[in-house]
């Protein structure tokens, strides 16, 4: 079976796990049921190859070709997640765990004899499309989030993520940092789908992540006063939707300033009736930049227009400008053929484990459509053999045996 094959044998089987069939997009949130399903697929996989597969003190799954403690200097992990969006695409993490069990198939084809150990990830809740904070496998596993912190998460329903983990038949009392998973880790080469234009514009299939934007969100509240809104009189309304609003256009305002990204993507409304006016609303902000500078001029400029509504912001997460290993992403773009190097605005677990010290870079694959995050999210057929062709090389050079 050529490789092509195995790439779509592989993709078709979990094509339709948290896929809605009206729109196309998929909801794969964390601890529910298609996340379960997408962890099975992902551990009967490691098992018809042999792999030996360790779940950390998160749950992150980690398939290793070789003993993982068998390299003074850590193994060679490549990987993504398998969670997703609200409506998200099929190939924002997919692609780099589908990718890397397809670059161990290429790599043994070949009769190459990995000199450190290889390993395959697939992250629990990076897009914290649930409980709100995004990366949470990597960042509890590094320290950057605390146990009590994660656990005490609620998601739309006011579900814990304690009481989500143990109806899905796990023990949240073993969650925490784990330095002996992350010491296992000598490299972390994460592939992905570009999640922009990049690629579009130079013509070519894949790049080189040098590096991600400061980024974060936080959770702001807009004060009003619930009523009637058949008998309350406009001058006599202190309506938090109206503010709300005032706060969206002060959002967009805000990134123009400063040369920045700031969305804002869910707001709930208080008490949420059609013949109510709103006694509270909440918004989430997306905030990123490429320098800390300027975001946090950017979210100084929208925090000071909720203060004048009266409102609080609160900080959920933040993650600072990260750059990758400047010697790790030229090795890879050499080896690619020159490959392009780009930095992007999105958040990856390779940035929390570049944080923490690990030796990380990216891989993307060219998406066509310049979209994500959406159901128009796309890779052609020979850009995924082209991505899984380049990481089996690096793969291959990082772990080739000494001479």
């Amino acid at each position: 079976m050529t490789q092509a094959a195995i790439f779509d044998q592989l993709w078709s089987a979990i094509t339709d796990i948290g896929r809605n069939p009206v729109t196309g997009g998929y909801r794969r949130f964390a601890w529910t049921e298609a996340d379960l399903r997408m962890r099975e697929w992902f551990a009967g996989q490691c098992q018809s190859r042999g792999l030996e597969l360790i779940e950390d003190r998160m749950g992150n799954q980690w398939a290793w070709w070789g003993d993982p403690d068998g390299s003074a200097t850590g193994g060679i992990v490549t990987g993504s997640h398998l969670d997703s969006v609200p409506d998200g695409g099929a190939f924002d993490g997919p692609l780099g765990v589908v990718s890397g069990l397809l670059a161990v198939d290429r790599l043994r084809s070949d009769g190459f004899r990995p000199s450190r150990p290889i390993g395959v990830v697939n992250f629990v809740d990076e897009e914290g499309a649930r409980f709100g904070v995004s990366c949470v496998g990597s960042r509890v596993i590094t320290g950057v989030l605390g146990p009590d912190q994660a656990l005490a998460l609620r998601d739309a329903d006011g579900v814990t993520m304690a009481e989500a983990m143990r109806a899905a038949g796990r023990q949240p009392e073993q969650l925490g940092p784990d330095p002996e998973a992350l010491s296992r880790i000598g490299s972390f080469v994460e592939l992905h789908i570009e999640q922009g234009r990049g690629l579009i514009n130079l013509g070519r299939p894949v790049a080189v992540g040098n590096g991600l934007w400061a980024h974060g969100r936080w959770r702001m509240e807009i004060p009003g006063q619930a009523n009637h809104a058949g008998t309350t009189r406009l001058n006599d309304r202190r309506d938090a939707v109206i503010g709300c609003a005032q706060l969206v256009l002060a959002t967009r305002a805000a990134a123009e300033a400063h040369n920045s990204l700031a969305t804002v993507g869910k707001i709930n409304i208080m008490p949420g009736g059609v013949n109510a006016i709103a006694g509270l609303a909440t918004a989430w902000l997306d905030a990123r930049a490429a320098d800390e500078a300027a975001l946090s001029a950017t979210v100084d400029h929208i925090e000071g227009q909720l203060a004048s509504l009266g409102g609080v912001m609160i900080e959920e997460s933040r993650t600072p400008y990260t750059e990758f290993d400047g010697a790790l992403v030229t090795r890879l773009a050499r080896l690619l053929d020159d490959a392009p190097v780009l930095s992007t605005g999105a958040g990856h677990d390779a940035g929390i484990l570049a944080n923490a010290g690990v030796s990380a870079a990216m891989i993307f694959v060219r998406n066509p459509t310049g979209i994500s995050h959406s159901p128009a999210e796309w890779a052609e057929p020979e850009d995924c053999l082209a991505g899984v062709i380049a990481l089996a090389s690096v793969l291959a050079d990082l772990a080739k045996p000494e001479p």
